[in-house]
């Protein structure tokens, strides 16, 4: 009886084993299946196949920045009426160019008018003034008058005087030159000139509109020395240099780059460690307003780097992979760090496939026929 046992307990126990080692074998055959792929002689043909080598290359890294374009304040003017009045004629439109001195608006009002009559009547009175008091000084040096008729005709000369300089600052405030005011061209509406040439960057009113003296009627952007602010890293500084060369682009039209070259790198950083490097265009396009946000390109310094073409990388599931060449036509698929990418070639920093020869030409239908086999 207990020899019986003992026989049935071998059996088991072998069956179990043989078991185990099917399991094993199964679960190495899902593993294989999941990495590595074999292919006949017609099939590595018809993917056009190709294999190679880690190379070393000089390949550079690419900076990518943000920032928008600004305008110095010497640059950027804002037109308004010193005071104020209604838009009787313009001509102006956003991106016009205008010259400094060249009319940009007429506005009417009935204080020039007034204004002007002041300055005139206070300049007509002075002249009777200034007689009287020569009269009265020297009537006074003689004892011929007393000193109270001299003192107030020393005052109405001298009150006249500070009107008549007082008016003829106002008429200059106004836009208006005080040496061509006369009686016969009192006018109710002044010229407001450009202070420099530009662009017309905005344009705020209409013909028939009221404007006050704290309206802005336009702005106006001297192109000559709009920059380009961007934001940099405190890990980036040392990477950067003055006269170091940008390419910028904006997000609605990123195929048109923009040349520009570094000027000014900020020493300050703020809470997130950051800081502002200013650029300049290269070239000016007037399409560039201030505001306007852009992205940028640096190439850094070049160096030596192992490399593959780009086409023998693959992404699956968030990771970059490459096939690696094995016995019978056998290709595993393995996990790759890649690095910066130039030319149709992609910086590789793991260090485990230098002597690895890898698919460096139809990597995408391998991965295409493992992900098959797998469904």
């Amino acid at each position: 009886m207990f020899k019986k046992i003992f026989i049935t307990l071998t059996v088991l126990l072998f069956l179990i084993s043989c078991g185990n080692k099917k399991s094993e074998v199964e679960t190495t055959e899902n593993l294989n299946i999941e990495n590595t792929t074999t292919l006949t002689d017609a099939q590595i043909k018809n993917a056009g196949i190709e294999t190679g080598k880690i190379e070393q290359k000089e390949i550079s890294e690419t900076l990518k920045l943000n920032g928008k374009i600004e305008v110095p304040p010497q640059n950027l003017v804002s037109i308004s009426v010193p005071m104020g009045g209604y838009l009787k004629s313009t001509k102006l439109l956003e991106g016009m160019h205008v010259a400094k001195g060249e009319v940009l608006c007429v506005v009417e009002d009935q204080q020039y008018i007034q204004l002007q009559e002041d300055y005139l009547l206070a300049k007509a009175k002075i002249g009777y003034a200034k007689a009287e008091f020569e009269r009265q000084k020297e009537l006074n040096q003689s004892k011929a008058s007393s000193d109270k008729v001299y003192q107030l005709a020393q005052a109405e000369y001298n009150s006249l005087t500070v009107k008549v300089q007082s008016y003829g600052e106002k008429l200059k405030f106004a836009g208006i030159n005080p040496k061509n005011v006369t009686a016969k061209n009192i006018s109710k509406s002044i010229n407001v000139y450009s202070p420099i040439s530009g662009y017309v960057s905005k344009v705020n009113v209409n013909i028939g509109k009221y404007v006050n003296p704290s309206d802005i009627l336009y702005e106006i952007v001297n192109p000559t020395d709009i920059h380009l602010a961007l934001t940099v890293f405190e890990k980036d500084i040392n990477k950067l240099a003055i006269d170091q060369s940008v390419i910028a682009y904006t997000n609605t039209n990123p195929e048109k780059k923009y040349p520009c070259k570094i000027i000014l790198i900020g020493k300050d950083f703020s809470e997130n460690r950051s800081t502002e490097m200013h650029c300049h265009f290269v070239n000016y396009d007037k399409s560039l307003l201030p505001g306007m946000y852009m992205n940028a390109e640096i190439e850094l310094k070049s160096q030596k780097s192992n490399v593959l073409p780009s086409a023998a990388i693959v992404s699956h599931e968030n990771k970059n992979y490459v096939f690696v060449t094995k016995a019978n036509k056998q290709f595993e698929m393995k996990v790759v760090t890649t690095g910066n990418s130039k030319n149709g070639f992609t910086e590789i920093l793991s260090d485990d496939l230098n002597d690895a020869n890898i698919v460096i030409k139809g990597a995408y239908s391998l991965l295409m026929k493992m992900k098959n086999v797998e469904e």
